[in-house]
C-alpha cells in the first residue's frame, strides 16, 4: 500500500511539472513577443498546477520551487513593464483577474513586489493588502507557500529604518506589523495540518510538519533582522505577539520549534532584558513540550553571552537573572507535574552551569541550585533512569570543573545531598571523579572539618553502601578503588600539630567503619601519615629540653598509642605480615623519637605475630629478615631489652624450616652484635658465634643434600658466609682472623673441588668475585691492604 502511495505521488507530480513546464513554454513565448495578457493567462495556468492536494509537503515543495523560478522571470518583465511605461497600478487590477484565487494571489505577490519597488504606493499599504488576500487560501499546505512566497518577495522591501522604502515614525511598527500578521496566519495552517486526516496517519502529519517548520520560522529571522525593531519595541510588541501564539495554538511540535527559534534567532542581550516575559511563557506551555532542552539552550545562550566580555556580567545581577531563571525552573517543574526525573535533573544541571560562568564568585547561588534540585527530588529514593544518573553526574561535576579545587566544592552544603540520589555504583564513580580532581589538581585538604565533609561525598568507596556484599563487586575495580582512596589520604596535610593530629583521627573513624576487607589498602597510608606528623614533632622540639612534656597536648607517645589500636585492626583482616611491617616501621619510628617502652612494644607485637599468625615458610624468611634488619638500626634500647629482642631474632633464624633459610638467617643476625657507628654495640665474639652457627647449618644442609640426592649441592652458603667473614675482619672485628679467614677459603675450594659437589657456574662466579675482591684490597695498600696481605688466594 506504501509503494502505490508513492508511486501515485511520483505520477502526480511528474504531471504537475509537465502541465507547468508546458503553460511556462507559452508564458515565455508570450512573453518575448511583449504579449501582456496571454502571458498573464499561462502563467495563471501555470500556477494552477499548484492546487493540487494529492502531493506531499515534499513533493509540493519541489512543484513550488519550479514555479518560484518562473515567477521570477515573470517578476523582471513586470519591472521591464514598468520602465518602459505602463501603468503598476493598472498591472495590480489586471492580475486580479484571474479566476482562480492561488493563481492570482501568486500574481498578485509578484506584481506587489514590483509595485513597492514602484514606489507608486506606500509599501505598508501594499504590504497590508497583501497579507490580508492570503487568507483566502485556508488549505494548510498550500497557504504556507503562498505565505512563504509573500515574504520572500517582500523581505528586501519592507518599509525599515534605513530602507528606501522608510515612511512616516511609524513605518517600523509597520513592517513588524506585517511579519508578525504574515507569521501568526502560518503558524494557524501549520498548527491545522495536525488536525486533518485520520488519527492512523498521525506520525505521517508530524513529520510533513516537522518539514514545513522552517517556512514558519524564517518570519522569526525575518523579524530578527528588522532593523529598526529596538529592545523597546521587541519587549512592548514583538515578544508578547509570537509568544502569545506560541502559547495560544496549543501544539506541541509548534511550541518547542517556536520557543527554540525565539532563544536562537534574536540577541542574547534582548534575551536578558526580557526574561520575565520570556520565563513566564514557559510554565504555560503543553506538558509534553521538551521544555528542559528550550531552558538549557536559554541558559547555554546567557552563559556564552557573559563569557563574551566581562562588561555585560553587571547587566545580569542587574536584571536579577539567576532568581528569574531559579523561580522561572521551579515554576515549571510545578505546572508539569508528570515531568521525568530527566527533566528536572537537565533543568538544574543547566542552571548550576550558567551559575559558575555567570556568577563564579557567588557558591551561594550553586548551593542553593543544589538545594532545590534535593527538595524537588525529596521522598523520590535513588535515581534508577541511566540518562537521569548521568546528568546528575554532570551536575556534580560541575563545581569540580569549574573551579578544580575540591575544598571550594566542599563548601557547598548540599553536594552531599545530591550524591545521596545516585545508585551504589554511580555513587562509587562520582567518588571516584572527586579523587581523580583531588589528585589532578594536587589539592591538600588542611583541616579535619574538610576531610570529614570529604568522606561524607566519597562514603561509596569507605563502607557498603546499601548492604552491598563485597562478593558482589569485582575484585580488581575494589583494588582501584581502594587504592585510590589510599592515595587520596596522602593529601591531607597540616602544618599545626593539632589539626594534623584531628584530621589522622576523623580519617582513622571513617576508615575502621569499612569493614576488614578494606583495612589493608587504607591503613598503610593513614600509619605514614601519622608517622610523618611525629617526625614533624621531633624536629620542632630538637632544641628542648623537655620535648615531649606533659603540657604538650599531642605528643608522639599519643600517636603510637593510636596506631598500635589501628595496626591491631589489621588482625580481623587477616594480614599478619603487613601488621607486622607497621610494627617495626613505628618501632623505627619511636626508636628515632627515644621512645624505649613504645618501641619495645612494638617490637613485642611484631614477635607475637610471627609466633602466632605467621606461618607460612616464606612468609617467615622476609618476615625474620625484615625483624633483624629493623632490630640492626635501633639505638634506643638498653642491655637488657637488646639481649631479649636479639635473643629472640636468633632463635627465630635458627628454627626455619629449610636449612638455606635458617643458614642466611643466622649469619644476617651477625649484625645485631656489630654496628659500626656505636661503639657499646660492638661484640665481636657473638657475632663469631653467629657465623660459626651458620657454616654448622650450611655444612650440615650439604650432608642432608648428600643423603637425599647423592651430591653435597652447592657451595654457595660457604662463599655466603665468606663474605661475612670478609665484612667484620674489614671492620676490625678482632674474633676475625687471617686464619680463620684462610680456612674457609681452603675449605670452599676444597668443595667446589670435590666430585659429589654438583657444579653451579653461579657458585663459581660468586667465589672467583669474592677471591679478586681479596687481590684488589691487597693492591690498595695502607692499613687495608696490610690486612688482606697476610691472606693467600
Amino acid at each position: 500500500m506504501i509503494s502505490d502511495g508513492v508511486e501515485d505521488e511520483e505520477k502526480y507530480l511528474a504531471a504537475g511539472i509537465a502541465g507547468l513546464q508546458q503553460n511556462a513554454f507559452y508564458m515565455h513565448r508570450a512573453l518575448d513577443s511583449n504579449n501582456l495578457r496571454d502571458a498573464l493567462k499561462y502563467s495563471a495556468q501555470m500556477l494552477s498546477e499548484l492546487r493540487t492536494s494529492k502531493l506531499s509537503p515534499h513533493k509540493y515543495y519541489e512543484l513550488y520551487m519550479r514555479a518560484f523560478d518562473e515567477l521570477r522571470k515573470l517578476e523582471m518583465f513586470f519591472k521591464e513593464e514598468a520602465r518602459r511605461g505602463c501603468s503598476i497600478i493598472d498591472l495590480y487590477e489586471l492580475v486580479q483577474h484571474a479566476g482562480n484565487i492561488l493563481p492570482r494571489l501568486y500574481l498578485l505577490c509578484t506584481v506587489g513586489s514590483v509595485y513597492i519597488k514602484s514606489k507608486e504606493a506606500p509599501a505598508k499599504d501594499v504590504l497590508k493588502d497583501l497579507v490580508e488576500m492570503s487568507r483566502g487560501i485556508q488549505n494548510p499546505v498550500r497557504g504556507l507557500f503562498l505565505r512563504s512566497y509573500l515574504s520572500q518577495v517582500s523581505r528586501d522591501k519592507l518599509p525599515d529604518i534605513g530602507s528606501e522604502y522608510e515612511g512616516d515614525a511609524d513605518t517600523v511598527r509597520d513592517a513588524v506589523e506585517f511579519v508578525l500578521q504574515n507569521f501568526t496566519e502560518m503558524n494557524k495552517l501549520w498548527v491545522r495540518m495536525q488536525h486533518q486526516g485520520p488519527a492512523r496517519e498521525k506520525e505521517k502529519r508530524e513529520k510533513e510538519r516537522s518539514e514545513l517548520r522552517d517556512l514558519v520560522g524564517k518570519n522569526l529571522h525575518v523579524l530578527s533582522q528588522i532593523e529598526g525593531v529596538d529592545l523597546d519595541l521587541y519587549k512592548d510588541t514583538v515578544l508578547p505577539r509570537v509568544l502569545e501564539q506560541v502559547v495560544n495554538c496549543k501544539d506541541e511540535l509548534a511550541q518547542f520549534y517556536l520557543m527554540d527559534c525565539i532563544i536562537q534567532v534574536f540577541p542574547d542581550e534582548y534575551h536578558l532584558q526580557t526574561l520575565d516575559i520570556l520565563l513566564g511563557a514557559c510554565p504555560q506551555l503543553q506538558p509534553s513540550v521538551d521544555i528542559k532542552t528550550v531552558l538549557s539552550q536559554l541558559m547555554e545562550r546567557l552563559s556564552n553571552y557573559a563569557a563574551s566580555s566581562i562588561e555585560v556580567l553587571p547587566e545580569f545581577l542587574q536584571v536579577e537573572a539567576f532568581s528569574k531563571l531559579s523561580n522561572a525552573i521551579g515554576k515549571v517543574i510545578e505546572a508539569h507535574i508528570d515531568m521525568p526525573i530527566i527533566g528536572v535533573v537537565t533543568l538544574y544541571s543547566s542552571l548550576l552551569k550558567f551559575t559558575l560562568h555567570v556568577h563564579p564568585d557567588r557558591l551561594d547561588y550553586a548551593d542553593q541550585v543544589l538545594g532545590s534540585f534535593v527538595k524537588k527530588l525529596s521522598g523520590k529514593g535513588k535515581i534508577e533512569d541511566s540518562r537521569a544518573t548521568k546528568q546528575v553526574v554532570a551536575l556534580l561535576s560541575a563545581p569540580l570543573e569549574k573551579y578544580n579545587d575540591i575544598v571550594t566544592a566542599l563548601k557547598l552544603s548540599n553536594y552531599p545531598c545530591v550524591m545521596d540520589f545516585l545508585d551504589t555504583g554511580t555513587n562509587k564513580v562520582m567518588a571516584t571523579v572527586i579523587i581523580q580532581s583531588i589528585m589532578k589538581n594536587t589539592t591538600h585538604i588542611l583541616t579535619s572539618e574538610k576531610v570529614e565533609a570529604l568522606f561524607e561525598l566519597i562514603k561509596g568507596l569507605i563502607e557498603d553502601l546499601d548492604g552491598t556484599l563485597h562478593d558482589e563487586v569485582d575484585e580488581d575495580d575494589f583494588k582501584e578503588e581502594q587504592n585510590s582512596v589510599s592515595r587520596l589520604i596522602q593529601m591531607f596535610h597540616n602544618e599545626d600539630p593539632e589539626e594534623m593530629f584531628k584530621i589522622i583521627c576523623t580519617v582513622r573513624k571513617h576508615i575502621m567503619s569499612g569493614g576488614p576487607k578494606r583495612l589493608s589498602f587504607t591503613v598503610p597510608p593513614l600509619i605514614f601519615s601519622s608517622l610523618k606528623l611525629v617526625r614533624q614533632l621531633q624536629g620542632g622540639h630538637e632544641d628542648k629540653e623537655n620535648p615531649f612534656g606533659e603540657e604538650a597536648s599531642i605528643t608522639p607517645k599519643k600517636i603510637f598509642q593510636l596506631l598500635a589500636q589501628t595496626i591491631e585492626a589489621l588482625l580481623n583482616v587477616p594480614a599478619p605480615e603487613l601488621a607486622l611491617r607497621l610494627y617495626l616501621q613505628c618501632a623505627e619510628a619511636a626508636n628515632d623519637c627515644d621512645l624505649e617502652p613504645v618501641a619495645y612494644e612494638f617490637f613485642t607485637q611484631a614477635y607475637i605475630l610471627y609466633e602466632e599468625e605467621i606461618s607460612d615458610s616464606k612468609a617467615q624468611v622476609t618476615a625474620i629478615h625484615l625483624i633483624i634488619g629493623t632490630l640492626q638500626r635501633m639505638h634506643v634500647f638498653g642491655v637488657e631489652n637488646r639481649d631479649t629482642l636479639t635473643h629472640k631474632a636468633t632463635g627465630y633464624s635458627a628454627k626455619l624450616l629449610k636449612k638455606p633459610d635458617q643458614c642466611r638467617a643466622v649469619y644476617a643476625c651477625s649484625h645485631l652484635f656489630w654496628v659500626d657507628d656505636q661503639e657499646n654495640m660492638k661484640d665481636g665474639e657473638r657475632v663469631l658465634i653467629c657465623l660459626k652457627r651458620a657454616l654448622r647449618i650450611a655444612n650440615a644442609a650439604q650432608q642432608m643434600a648428600n643423603a637425599t640426592r647423592g651430591s653435597t649441592g652447592s657451595a654457595t652458603l660457604f662463599v655466603e658466609i665468606l663474605n661475612k667473614y670478609l665484612y667484620f675482619f674489614e671492620k676490625g672485628n678482632p674474633q676475625i682472623t687471617v686464619a680463620s679467614v684462610q680456612s674457609l677459603i681452603e675449605l670452599i675450594t676444597t668443595e667446589m673441588q670435590s666430585d659429589s659437589t654438583s657444579a653451579e657456574p653461579a657458585t663459581n662466579a660468586f667465589f672467583a668475585s669474592t677471591l679478586r675482591y681479596i687481590q684488589f684490597q691487597k693492591q690498595k695498600g695502607g692499613v687495608v691492604g696490610e690486612k688482606y696481605e697476610q691472606i693467600k688466594v
